[in-house]
């Protein structure tokens, strides 16, 4: 098989590697999508999608199914911890779509990756397939997996998250970094807490310190809500997104929590609890036929709700910059996408560690205003001099 005839592989059948094989499929190229788990099943987070994160899913034509069990937050509250005081307040659901073309969704990332799943063909997703060992040389990348088969790409696009094989190969091993910060997740139904305001809107409470907060959003188009709530803690370091937490332990550390919200943490009967871990910005996201996109480029705190929104922010504009390019010329338009998209992600990631975003209001229209299918694409010699 020649180089001009091999697929572009993505590693990673995620929220970024799904939406990439979906835009890269649009722009012409042949893909193959290589998943370590034997199976898809519904894990995960619950997961804000901003009006930059849903009008990219609506242009790759995701965006109606994701809607069927989304629900619509009707505004961005920020309240303080104690006072219950509003800093801040942004009207979104229509507003939003008026504004900047797409509302916001909340949505269980089960329900985003089933609306992405159903777009791609099964012959193009390889379950099963944890990467061994990566090499490349200057026409293809080839990729050794733990079963003992292999395949020859194009071009090889890590979407594998934080703890990224792809990114491994690329620049060698390196750790992320544990934040010192854990998080509470909780689902509860939203009859059984009708009595407290606010429950159709997407609500941060703002702690003493910036690693302390609780953040709400109605779940399921309104019939729950979804409780996520962030605190200090040194002694725990597990980063499952399905390790049991305390309810008991969740209640004690927000009692000092205005009654509002303590009156959600009340009508919790079980929590999760997970260890928050980042890495700094890179200067360099490519490697001649390798780039990455989503966490394994630029993991972030989710104190601005970006993650998901990024990675397929990503998607979308590295599938413009590939868009009718031969073989032979893929590893420049791989430099071209990390040309448009490192200053951004960049900016985003440093502003979700420093936890401060729209907390005495401002305007989000850098955020929620981007436009993946519009933003002009890097030229040619930009990324000849990056």
């Amino acid at each position: 098989m020649s180089t001009k005839d091999l697929p572009i592989g993505i590693v990673g059948a995620g929220i970024g590697g799904l939406a990439a094989a979906i835009a890269l499929r649009r722009g012409g190229h042949d893909v193959v999508v290589f998943e370590q788990a034997k199976q898809f099943a519904r894990v995960g987070a619950d997961i804000n999608l901003t009006p930059n994160a849903v009008r990219a899913l609506d242009g790759l034509g995701a965006g109606e199914a994701a809607r069927v069990t989304a629900a619509r937050p009707s505004h961005r509250i920020s309240r303080s911890y104690d006072s219950g005081e509003e800093t801040s307040r942004l009207e979104m659901a229509d507003a939003a779509e008026q504004r900047y073309g797409a509302p916001q969704l909340t949505i269980h990332r089960a329900d985003l990756l089933a609306a992405l799943t159903a777009m791609v063909p099964a012959e193009c997703v390889q379950l099963g397939k944890r990467a061994a060992s990566i090499a490349q040389d200057d026409e293809a990348v080839t990729v050794r997996f733990e079963d003992g088969s292999e395949a020859r790409v194009s071009a090889l696009l890590g979407a594998d998250g934080i703890h990224s094989a792809v990114r491994t190969a690329m620049f060698g091993a390196e750790s992320p970094r544990f934040t010192g910060i854990v998080a509470y997740r909780a689902v509860v139904p939203a009859e059984r807490v009708a009595g407290v305001p606010n429950l159709g809107a997407f609500t941060k409470w703002w702690g003493p310190n910036p690693q302390s907060q609780i953040v709400t959003f109605p779940l399921n188009r309104g019939k729950d809500v979804f409780i996520f709530a962030t605190t200090a803690q040194d002694t725990w370091h597990l980063e499952s997104w399905t390790a049991p937490g305390s309810v008991e332990e969740l209640r004690a550390q927000y009692a000092d929590y205005h009654g509002e919200a303590r009156a959600l943490l009340d009508a919790c009967d079980t929590v999760l609890k997970t260890a928050l871990y980042e890495r700094d910005p890179m200067p360099a996201w490519t490697l001649g036929r390798m780039a990455l996109l989503g966490d394994a480029a630029h993991p972030m705190l989710p104190f601005m709700a970006q993650g998901a929104g990024m990675a397929i922010e990503d998607a979308v504009v590295l599938a413009r910059h590939l868009e009718g390019v031969p073989a032979q010329e893929l590893p420049e338009a791989l430099r071209r996408y990390e040309q448009a998209r490192l200053d951004r992600t960049s900016r985003v990631q440093l502003g979700s560690r420093g936890n401060n975003w729209l907390r005495d209001g401002g305007n989000a229209d850098w955020v929620y205003g981007y436009d993946a299918w519009a933003v002009p694409l890097a030229p040619a010699e930009a990324a000849a001099g990056a």
